[in-house]
């Protein structure tokens, strides 16, 4: 059976990180598993946790254009080196938890995307250096405001709202590389997204030996490596369902963003 790492929060709060069983438990490691967390008598009932995203990166490396069936559908060629930008890491959120949509904003996008979890300090890599640096791979969608980042012609702000990176629901060691990544929208299982992961232009460890050398990535710390084509709008009130083959899916639905109030 495939191992699928976890984090977990339970009902007093503490947080861990864990294996989860085919039973929905989770056995509690004392450490995250890429920090050699090892297992520990503690077990945790389905109904004594809440899963949260799989990791709590320090920064989350986004690749842009890297499928060259979306490079044309947004009207560009693929670009010559990764296109890199940022997504804060207080972006993510785990499977279950709502898309906020923000008022903004007035069309706001799924991308479904392989997600890259680094599991050693990584600094100006060599591409087979940075393969060992991967220690696991989750589902990720590349939440974008696509209205604002057409107006601001930078990404900072269409891609970093709160809510707009949910990862998960866990973690595997090890992912085919020809996995199909599909992504559907609410009941439909007519995908609007499908492509297999080997269609990518720049692979997983070429992109990570390439972001080393602009930026040390640590533990903990997540690459999403782009979106196929298919792209398109989402409305409040929809579900979005990311699948990859030898992972399984991230589901989050859309709700209308609301001021939070002050602490």
């Amino acid at each position: 059976m495939v191992q699928r790492y976890v984090r977990v929060q339970t009902r007093e709060g503490q947080i861990y990180y864990g294996l989860l069983q085919l039973n929905r438990q989770v056995q509690v490691l004392d450490a995250p598993p890429w920090l050699q967390g090892q297992p520990t008598d503690l077990e945790l009932d389905a109904e004594q946790y809440k899963i949260l995203a799989p990791c709590a990166p320090s920064k989350i490396v986004a690749v842009g254009k890297n499928y060259p069936n979306h490079a044309a559908e947004m009207g560009g060629e693929v670009p010559e080196e990764p296109l890199l930008f940022l997504k804060p890491s207080t972006s993510a959120i785990a499977a279950g938890v709502e898309i906020r949509y923000p008022a903004q904003s007035t069309r706001v996008d799924y991308e479904g995307e392989l997600a890259l979890v680094i599991g050693e300090r990584c600094s100006d890599c060599t591409p087979e250096q940075a393969q060992n640096k991967i220690w696991g791979y989750t589902i990720a969608n590349d939440v974008t405001a696509r209205d604002l980042q057409a107006k601001d012609g930078q990404w900072t702000r269409a891609k970093g709202f709160d809510t707009f990176c949910p990862l998960g629901p866990w973690i595997v060691r090890e992912v085919s590389p020809g996995a199909l990544l599909q992504t559907f929208l609410n009941d439909s299982d007519r995908p609007l997204q499908s492509a297999s992961i080997d269609q990518m232009v720049f692979a997983p460890d070429f992109l990570v030996s390439y972001i080393s050398k602009v930026m040390m990535l640590l533990p903990g710390d997540v690459v999403l490596t782009g979106t196929p084509a298919g792209i398109g709008p989402m409305q409040i009130g929809d579900r979005v369902r990311i699948e990859i083959e030898g992972i399984g899916y991230l589901e989050n639905s859309v709700v209308a963003r609301t001021p939070v109030p002050p602490a």
